[in-house]
């Protein structure tokens, strides 16, 4: 089992990013796991793993039902962000 700092799966901006190197891109979305709470993304390790999906062409976080969970513009290639299915890091 890996340790809490290095858990990818543990919701941080930083840990979108890691996952981002590996996660498989598809029909528009890269496709990332976060420990949940309550269907959300949590900043600690629970019990529930869920499947999220970030769209780049937006910078949104979607859940598995599609609900829009987050936004943020670092992850917008419409503000600059350079997925790494593109060539960019």
């Amino acid at each position: 089992m890996t340790k809490g700092h290095d858990d990818v799966r543990i919701f941080t901006e930083g840990n979108i990013h890691k996952q981002l190197q590996t996660a498989p891109f598809t029909q528009g979305f890269y496709t990332l796991t976060f420990y949940t709470e309550n269907g959300k993304p949590a900043a600690h390790r629970t019990e529930t793993i869920s499947e999220f999906y970030l769209y780049p062409s937006g910078g949104t976080l979607r859940d598995s039902a599609f609900n829009l969970v987050f936004y943020d513009s670092q992850f917008d290639t419409y503000r600059g962000f350079k997925p790494p299915h593109l060539g960019g890091k």
